[in-house]
């Protein structure tokens, strides 16, 4: 089924899931209706709660919530916001149906059963948090601090990652948004303009803008499209890179249909163009530019006509790109990407973004690359202890870094080599707390076999998703609308109007149901009986945000009283550092064995037969969270496979017919899905969205729809530089009928 959805169907939708999907049926004694928890119990008056910051992504939009009877009945965007505003997405709106899902965690429990197929049997805190505290303490005993792995993700891990990290001691953790999402973006623009760049250019008031892949429109991030939609209306030309014809491409002035892996050789060739060409700012590049006349002459080979070989598109698309990023300068908003980890070469590409960017002189300027000034707020966590290096798995024998630009943590296939093998040491204690490792990184086999070496399995969450599968306790946490937590600081996006900055802390809009709990409650009670109740920084989770709040001069009580939004003055966000430099060519690259100037390194391609797994976002759902949320789910049940419409002939292909997917290695797709056919992709790719075809069956909705792409992507790439994993290495055919159809060349 293709995704379809109008504001008709959405709401149709809703109200279908509602009445279909009951937590409880309530009786009226009188009258023998049945109500649903969704009805008012009495009053129609609405209560409008403010302080709600959304989690249903991790761009955190500012919510206010309307309650019936206590009952959060509809999610808006904050007024007062000058963020996201009065907007909220689709997925914001079914935060509803993410609170209220009869699906979610409810109870502590223990599995009885064996990993992997789970039996639960529910259990009390007290004998949960104290077998969490035991057998982890255990592992800290027998194996020493490095014998523990942490995977977290999400604004509720920080705290819980930080004691493990820091007061345990491990190094041992992997987070999904740096080794398998933007790590490699915030190295590679560190190594260049010494900053980690976020995503924030000044797209309102640019006169281009390039994306590199970049799915503006299908990933959706409220004010961020705010920003790039401003963009355009404003007049900018739009130049989209990308194999499929995306919703960014489908607005586009050049559209340059690349060959996947290749994204650098086209960077590479532009660049070169606007040197040879005298096409590039050279006031700027003299003044803040650092290592030009190596990089230069490291790029000179890269012509047009090379490039255009290797990326198999047109060289004079190529110069027509350079033409008009030339043309617009500086005005030009060369995006940074959020979701880079692609094909394991992806340091060398995100250097060559930043260049492209300092070559144009976009940098601090409008239209330009432009840092968000926001303003301090504390940073209240656990105590940092000395670290200690003999045990970090990213040093080697001579106390080198095997990654030496590597992000925070250590990457994650160095942490499961560890664990299998036991060399260099044994790791046996895993803790997993909002994310959902056997659905975000490659080679999903090996992680069960990670986990299933394991002495003892953790897991927080607020959804059953498929990692919880392989717990021994699992812990059911409060969801973002249930908690405090994350202290969300900004902006205003739209750097042509008045500037003005915000605080805007995370409260609750309804009370906890069930037996769910926050963070702050079950780290400080693990940390208790692991012995390190003297190292606890803050007694509650409202103490933390109190805390980081204290350094502006704020509380919870005042924000309470502005709506949830502190505002205040900005500051000029053009306004150039005095030591702001790009290094064109790094020469700390260079000692490490890495070359110094952006290089292009080819990547394996689809053999005979097969077509290369891309994947992507789409509007209405993140990831594995969201794929049981009934609103959600009826308007994109399932993830459709694009192919391209010659192919599809070629190989008795129809829109709408129903297949799996093989890949090179042999693994198959546990599930199905549909066939969408579209001129709209490569011939040598097909693509799906991400985060389909859970596995478990507490996930009533969610479990078997669509195909899980992850369980295809088994090929282990990892970028050399930074440790972080590619994710578009691997190479499938389709099954229809149980038939293999071979791709034609």
């Amino acid at each position: 089924m293709a995704f379809t959805l109008n504001r008709r169907s959405f709401l149709q939708a809703a109200t279908a899931a509602a009445l279909a999907v009951p937590l409880a049926k309530v009786v009226s004694a009188e009258t023998g209706v049945v109500k649903t928890p969704i009805d008012p119990k009495g009053t129609f008056e609405d209560k409008t709660v403010t302080g709600g910051i959304c989690e249903m992504c991790f761009w955190r939009c500012q919510l206010v919530g309307k309650l019936r009877d206590d009952r959060l009945v509809k999610l808006e965007g904050n007024p007062k916001s000058i963020d996201n505003g009065r907007s909220i997405c689709a997925r914001g709106n079914a935060g509803i149906k993410y609170l209220y899902d009869p699906d979610r965690l409810k109870y502590p429990l223990k599995n009885v059963g064996k990993r992997g197929a789970p039996v639960w049997k529910r259990i009390s805190w007290d004998e949960a948090l104290n077998e969490c505290g035991t057998r982890l303490k255990g592992v800290v005993d027998k194996y020493g601090p490095h014998g523990i792995s942490v995977f977290p993700h999400g604004s509720s891990a920080k705290y819980p990652m930080h004691f493990f990290e820091r007061t345990v001691g491990t190094h041992n953790v992997s987070e999904a948004s740096f080794f398998q999402c933007r790590g490699v973006r915030d190295t590679a623009y560190l190594a260049t303009i010494g900053k980690a760049p976020g995503e924030f250019v000044d797209m309102p008031n640019a006169k281009a803008i390039m994306l590199l892949g970049g799915h503006m429109g299908e990933n959706v991030h409220v004010s961020h499209i705010k920003q790039y939609i401003q963009g355009l209306q404003n007049g900018a030309k739009l130049i989209v890179v990308d194999p499929r014809y995306s919703a960014s491409a489908a607005k586009s002035d050049i559209w340059v249909q690349i060959k996947p892996g290749t994204d650098t050789a086209f960077l590479l060739a532009v660049m070169n163009y606007l040197v040879k060409n005298k096409k590039y700012n050279a006031e700027f590049v003299d003044e803040y530019g650092d290592g030009f006349d190596e990089f230069a002459e490291a790029i000179e080979s890269w012509t047009p006509e090379k490039a255009a070989a290797e990326c198999d598109i047109p060289a004079a698309q190529i110069k027509e790109v350079a033409e008009l990023l030339a043309a617009n300068a500086p005005h030009v908003a060369i995006h940074p990407g959020r979701h880079v980890s692609w094909y394991g070469n992806d340091f060398q590409r995100q250097r060559s973004l930043a260049c492209l960017t300092g070559l144009l002189g976009a940098y601090y300027t409008v239209g330009g690359w432009v840092p968000a000034k926001n303003p301090k707020v504390g940073g209240t966590s656990w105590k940092k202890k000395e670290a200690n290096h003999e045990f970090n798995l990213n040093m080697d024998k001579e106390e080198e870094p095997i990654y030496p630009f590597s992000p925070p943590g250590t990457p994650t296939e160095l942490i499961r080599d560890a664990a299998l093998t036991g060399k260099p040491y044994a790791i046996k204690g895993c803790v997993i707390w909002g994310q959902n490792p056997i659905q975000t990184i490659p080679g999903q086999e090996k992680m069960k076999k990670v986990l299933e070496q394991m002495d003892f399995v953790m897991c927080v969450d607020v959804m059953p998703t498929d990692a919880t599968m392989w717990a021994d306790i699992l812990l059911p946490e409060v969801s973002y609308l249930e908690r405090y937590d994350l202290i969300k600081t900004g902006t205003q996006w739209d750097f042509s109007k008045e500037q003005q900055q915000y605080i805007a802390a995370r409260m609750p809009l309804v009370e906890p149901m069930f037996e769910r709990k926050d963070q702050v409650f079950i780290t400080n009670a693990i940390a208790k009986i692991m012995g390190y109740e003297k190292d606890i920084p803050v007694k509650s989770i409202e103490e933390l945000v109190e805390k980081d709040l204290a350094v502006a001069k704020l509380s919870l009580a005042q924000l309470r009283k502005e709506d949830g939004i502190h505002l205040m003055p900005g500051k000029d966000p053009y306004q150039m550092p005095e030591d702001f430099e790009v290094i064109f060519f790094n020469e700390d690259l260079e000692d490490y064995g890495f070359p110094g100037a952006p290089t292009y390194i080819p990547v394996e391609q689809p053999p005979k037969g097969y077509a290369r797994l891309l994947y992507g976002r789409v509007p209405v759902h993140t990831f594995n969270r969201t794929q049981n949320n009934v609103w959600l789910h009826f308007a994109m049940p399932q993830n459709p496979v694009w192919i391209n419409d010659e192919v599809a002939q070629k190989i008795g292909l129809s829109d709408g017919d129903t297949v799996e997917l093989v890949n090179s290695e042999g693994f198959k797709s546990k599930t199905t899905t549909v066939v969408k056919v579209t001129p709209g992709i490569r011939k040598d790719s097909v693509y799906m969205a991400h985060g389909y075809g859970s596995m478990n069956p507490l996930m009533s909705v969610g479990v078997k729809a669509g195909i899980d792409d992850q369980s295809l992507i088994t090929k282990i790439s990892v970028d050399p530089e930074t440790g972080a994993h590619g994710m578009r290495n691997n190479f499938v055919k389709l099954i229809k009928d149980g038939k293999v159809l071979d791709i034609p060349a």
